[in-house]
């Protein structure tokens, strides 16, 4: 569908008008009324967050505040939390004139998808079907900033090159496409995937994808001088991808079981994404003729391990394995923004502008299969039989569930993720065609100018020389300087 869509472009028009002072407030108050409507309707407090909670303890023979989830749960939120504003922001600020749009969007669109979420969410997994009412504690805050990071993965194909109104769309959709994956994926085949490899990552990935081929601009090069990055902007997303690193270990383990299962994620996260590091500081160094760094890799192939350790974080992968599973992700995603992401866009056209693909697509594809592998390799002599039972979930009606049938499981979760990440994409992507929406015309892409008021002395500045084109790998070799002081 995509850009076959092109034939229908004097149906669909222009998209040059960017006034938004109606219709951006209206889909923010209306929205915004909508769920306080829904909240009302829907939501209530849990026991461990109600003031019931004084009851519940005498009435489940809980001797301390301390057993209520908030003590267990309440750090790892605080960790993810910081990844969802601050570290998926600042990551996205590495445009040199549109670091505003990538934070400050981020911003909006994430505080919206976060509300909807709890409701999409606790329809499908918290709904009492008794009183109607979706009860919500905090592992439900932790599972809300899950859903959100799909559609905040998608904004980053899309970055710079659709406007506010348009990405709300995109989370609305992408938060309802979310809820439904995870509830096939996870309820209905009962597949393990903490940290979202499959959920997260590959929908995210792939939902981005779909939906920036169907908006296939041909005329983007206009704004070819912006879709790049300066020494300021890349140190600022160089800040997001440090959160994300650091805190990325609590991501992956944030949902885990109690005890041994968060403990094992966090060490085997830790690890991966060690490992990704240096493979991605190695190989890129060995891409350029005199071995300088490119600082597209660093703020991006060097989380892709912990990435693909999402599902299989909370396995028996062993220490050794999660260094493997690094040590490969960083060689993949980083050989992906070299020559991959100019292939897609070349001959797919396919403009990812982040490179979505070699961070959260691959790796989360990847991180779904080898997460079926090692579920396949599970044994007794290794997990014991207890803790086969408590790592795979096989109790209930999966209580005669073998570690075969389960790895089986673990790959077609990947693949329902797959499609609904590109079907899906591809659904909304059409939507967003229609010339309603205030995105910004092909020479006006990558500038915060289009939607925010910046201060005078940032507007109409001369064109600033692009340095570092975030997605084209720069082949040519500039040689150095002969000019010394003398010549001078």
């Amino acid at each position: 569908m995509g850009n076959s869509c092109g034939g229908a472009s004097s149906f669909f028009g222009p998209q040059k008008n960017t006034y938004l002072r109606i219709s951006l407030p209206a889909v923010c108050f209306v929205w915004q009324i909508a769920m306080i409507v829904l909240f009302g309707v829907f939501i209530r407090y849990n026991d461990e967050s109600s003031a019931k909670w004084v009851e519940f303890k005498k009435t489940n023979n809980i001797s301390s505040d301390v057993e209520n989830d908030f003590y267990f749960r309440y750090p790892s939120f605080q960790d993810v939390h910081v990844m969802i504003f601050v570290g998926f922001g600042y990551l996205m600020t590495f445009l040199k004139r549109y670091s505003w749009g990538g934070v400050g969007f981020n911003f909006l669109i994430a505080s919206f998808g976060l509300q909807w979420a709890l409701l999409m969410q606790g329809w499908f997994h918290s709904l009492d079907h008794t009183t109607g009412k979706i009860y919500i504690g905090v592992e439900n805050l932790i599972n809300a900033d899950f859903c959100c990071a799909g559609s905040l993965i998608a904004y980053g194909a899309l970055l710079g090159k659709v406007s506010p109104v348009q990405m709300m769309v995109v989370t609305l959709f992408g938060v309802t496409l979310f809820a439904v994956e995870e509830f096939i994926i996870l309820d209905l085949l009962h597949c393990r995937d903490a940290g979202g490899s499959m959920v997260i990552h590959c929908f995210g990935g792939y939902y981005g994808l779909a939906i920036s081929w169907v908006l296939y601009r041909p005329n983007l090069n206009q704004s070819k001088r912006l879709n790049g990055s300066n020494y300021q902007s890349d140190l600022f997303a160089m800040i997001g991808t440090l959160y994300l690193w650091m805190f990325w270990p609590s991501f992956n383990s944030a949902i885990t079981d109690h005890g041994d299962g968060q403990h094992r994620a966090a060490i085997n996260t830790y690890l991966a994404l060690a490992s990704s590091v240096l493979v991605a500081v190695a190989i890129s160094s060995m891409s350029q003729k005199k071995g300088k760094l490119d600082m597209v890799h660093i703020q991006n192939a060097t989380l892709a391990g912990g990435v693909a350790m999402g599902t299989s974080a909370e396995f028996m992968i062993s220490p050794y394995g999660s260094l493997i599973v690094g040590f490969a992700m960083g060689i993949i995603s980083t050989f992906g923004y070299l020559f991959v992401t100019p292939f897609l866009e070349r001959v797919l056209k396919l403009q990812d502008t982040c490179g979505v693909h070699n961070l959260h697509a691959v790796p989360g594809m990847l991180g779904g299969f080898i997460g079926a592998i090692v579920a396949a390799a599970a044994s007794e002599s290794v997990y014991s039989k207890e803790g086969l039972i408590n790592t795979f979930d096989f109790v209930g009606k999966h209580a005669n569930r073998t570690v075969g049938t389960q790895g089986g499981f673990q790959a077609a979760g990947t693949c329902v993720s797959i499609a609904f990440g590109l079907i899906g994409g591809a659904a909304v992507g059409f939507i967003l065609k229609f010339p309603i929406w205030g995105d910004p015309a092909d020479d006006n892409c990558f500038d915060d100018e289009v939607y925010w008021e910046l201060p005078e002395d940032e507007e109409h500045i001369p064109p600033v020389l692009e340095y570092n084109n975030h997605m084209i790998h720069k082949h040519q070799d500039i040689s150095e300087s002969n000019f010394s002081v003398e010549q001078s």
